[in-house]
């Protein structure tokens, strides 16, 4: 059968899996040697390049969860990040980033890329003019992340793939906080995809990895420079995340209606200013969303009331985890400020609207009820009705 036939679960499961040609086994063997025979051989295996069996099998089938020709599978996601910027910028090029990414990936930018001479530009917004009037004439690339790290603000992917192909330039996009579940930016006819496979792909909070895909011919590039900064992961985690992805589009589908539920209580709810999530019609994208999204994902961020103390909150939650990372099976909550964009500036930080009173809420796959009684009752402890009423 072919795999754009299959649906995703099958393709969870089954596309990928490393074959046992011994033991006939149901489920893919780990291979952990570092040596491999190299004469009368049809391919060199080395782990640094990429290509033991299950660092070759998995990326199969990240590949197809993308529809993408080829991927390769990386120590982190910011190693993926970086090896992919590095294979197709050089010194004098220029790059076109959104404003609203993750905090590791602008500070890559901001402390490291001046010493490449690799010039970079930040948008002032995401509309689709912020992005055209930033291309240089050494423009190579335009980087995005939708939904973005941590305020879910939307990218109209298809307008940013029409710009780069009018002005021969390569677009690249996080799509860590979507996951291929929801969303698959190379129908929209983007050209790079990246995954924090420690997210979504992993899910169960264990492991560190990252992912790449996109066509042969820009794999070969970024492959070219990755097997010399050597940020390869190992057969053993390789494998575990094998074994997770196996249930992903189930865990994600589950998040996701326990997302848009928990959005919408925190919605009404009177110690909260604002909910950021995709599946509110009061989101500025929520019609965008709608047209490139299956489904909004079951990533969300709030801003509580400024009478609310966010440590106190947290500290407060019985059910729901205050902890780093995100997308586990388990609901999770963080300061942005003091985490995932920590090391921004304060000034950065207030220009992309992070204040300390925004939550990011990483949706589990828990009862909704429980979800709700649990940040019920931290609110309940941590409020100041009064400072509500008043303001």
């Amino acid at each position: 059968m072919k795999k754009k036939n299959l649906g995703l679960n099958t393709i969870c499961t089954h596309v990928g899996e490393t074959p046992d040609e011994q033991f006939k086994g149901a489920i893919s063997p780990i291979y952990l040697s570092s040596s491999y025979e190299y004469m009368d051989v049809d391919v060199k295996r080395y782990p640094r390049y990429f290509n033991t069996p299950n660092q070759e099998y998995l990326s199969k089938k990240i590949a197809a969860l993308e529809n993408a020709e080829a991927g390769m599978i990386f120590g982190s996601g910011m190693a993926a990040i970086s090896t992919t910027l590095l294979a197709f910028l050089k010194s004098g090029d220029h790059v076109v980033v959104q404003k609203d990414i993750y905090g590791g990936t602008r500070n890559l930018l901001e402390e490291h890329f001046n010493n490449y001479r690799i010039e970079y530009s930040f948008t002032d917004d995401l509309n689709i003019e912020d992005f055209e009037k930033l291309v240089q004439h050494n423009t190579k690339m335009i980087y995005i992340e939708t939904p973005s790290n941590p305020l879910l603000k939307i990218v109209d992917m298809e307008a940013i793939a029409s710009l780069a192909k009018e002005r021969g330039l390569i677009t690249a996009i996080d799509n860590t906080f979507a996951s291929p579940v929801i969303q698959n930016p190379i129908d929209f006819g983007i050209d790079i995809v990246l995954h924090s496979a420690t997210k979504y792909l992993g899910g169960h909070s264990d492991i560190c990895a990252g992912a790449v895909v996109s066509s042969q011919e820009h794999m070969d590039t970024i492959w070219n420079i990755a097997k010399n900064l050597g940020g390869s992961l190992s057969d053993f985690t390789v494998w575990m995340l094998e074994r997770s992805m196996k249930t992903l589009g189930i865990r994600v589908k589950r998040q996701q209606r326990n997302a848009r539920r928990l959005s919408e209580y925190l919605d009404v709810h009177e110690a909260i200013k604002v909910v950021h999530y995709p599946g509110l019609r009061s989101h500025p994208n929520h019609e965008l969303a709608k047209k490139q999204m299956k489904g909004y994902g079951a990533m969300m961020s709030f801003e509580l009331h400024d009478s609310i103390n966010p440590q106190e909150f947290l500290n407060t939650l019985q059910l729901i985890k205050p902890s780093m990372s995100l997308a586990g099976v388990e609901s999770t909550m963080l300061q942005p400020s003091e985490t995932s964009h920590a090391l921004l500036s304060e000034q950065d930080r207030a220009e992309q609207g992070i204040g300390d009173n925004l939550i990011r809420f990483s949706v589990g796959i828990e009862s909704r009820n429980d979800l709700i009684m649990d940040i019920d009752q931290a609110l309940a402890a941590v409020m100041n009705t009064e400072s509500l009423v008043n303001n």
